[in-house]
């Protein structure tokens, strides 16, 4: 009966660990879409999906709206926030380099941090699960069914980014941005406007990221500080720069967090991220599949 009850709750921790890892995972592909059309690492990434979050309790709890109206309209205006930062932050740089790039990056980070303090406050948020609160009891285990709504956003959000950068024109030319800027220029790519793509796509997942979490964790301004680590450590983690890198980064570190949390020391269930991080960098700094994919791209 022991060995019983702990299988049961060693099953429970893997479907929290693949929950929270699922939205790893999302900021990790926010985080790679950017790096690959720029190198720069957006630090402003967690704050897309607190504002994602933020903005939803906004319109669908405070003003009412219907929740598939108020997921669209968070998600557009994530989106537009998405491409101001390239417009206001990154563009007017004179002479760019990557590190001041990301120091611009880290000064909207703190600019989003701050409007987002004055309007909402510091108190935390909740948003209505999409399905209720009611558990599904499935073989003794308790499982949230926004847990099954987070999952389900990381598979449809994956497979579109597939679609549209396999299939599509524009997709094709962000690719051709990452493989190499200088020959994507000549062959009449706008690479601004990839850049402002880019944004745009990152901060819609970011957004959809903070949408699908906040009914589990809640949400508040300074939120998104912790959530850009984690995701910073997941790209790491599967190989900067790789979408499927991301993807297994993300719920490895989702997992090793929650069986951290459920086994060993709860105190420190955010530290584990940046345990991992180090020692991702220590003993494989090109990260899980980052070495994979240099490989195929210089075979291409």
């Amino acid at each position: 009966m022991e060995s019983f009850t702990l299988t049961q709750q060693l099953l429970q921790f893997m479907v929290t660990g693949l929950t929270i890892g699922s939205i790893y995972a999302m900021v990790a592909i926010g985080f790679n879409i950017i790096y690959n059309v720029t190198e720069v690492l957006n630090l402003a990434q967690g704050e897309f999906v607190m504002l994602g979050g933020l903005i939803m309790v906004s319109l669908h709890v405070a003003l009412g709206l219907p929740l598939v109206a108020a997921f669209a309209a968070t998600v557009a205006t994530v989106t537009v926030v998405g491409m101001l930062l390239d417009r206001l932050a990154i563009r007017p740089v004179r002479q760019p380099t990557v590190m001041s790039l990301i120091i611009a990056t880290v000064a909207a980070s703190m600019i989003f941090k701050g409007l987002a303090m004055l309007i909402w406050g510091k108190n935390p948020y909740d948003l209505p699960a999409f399905s209720g609160r009611e558990p599904i009891l499935l073989g003794g285990l308790v499982i949230q069914s926004q847990y099954l709504w987070v999952i389900g956003f990381m598979v449809l959000v994956t497979v579109l980014l597939a679609l549209f950068f396999n299939r599509t024109i524009l997709g094709k030319a962000m690719r051709a941005c990452s493989d190499n800027g200088a020959a994507a220029r000549l062959v009449g790519i706008n690479t601004q406007q990839m850049v402002l793509l880019a944004f745009a796509v990152s901060a819609a997942i970011g957004a959809v990221a903070g949408i699908t979490l906040t009914p589990i964790a809640l949400m508040d301004y300074d939120r998104g500080a912790m959530l850009a680590i984690k995701g910073f450590a997941a790209a790491i983690l599967g190989g900067l720069g790789s979408f499927p890198g991301a993807i297994l980064g993300g719920i490895i570190l989702g997992l090793i967090e929650s069986y951290g949390a459920g086994l060993l020391l709860s105190g420190y269930k955010d530290a584990y991220a940046l345990i991992v991080l180090l020692l991702v960098l220590f003993l494989r700094p090109s990260g899980i599949l980052g070495g994979m994919a240099a490989a195929r791209s210089k075979r291409v």
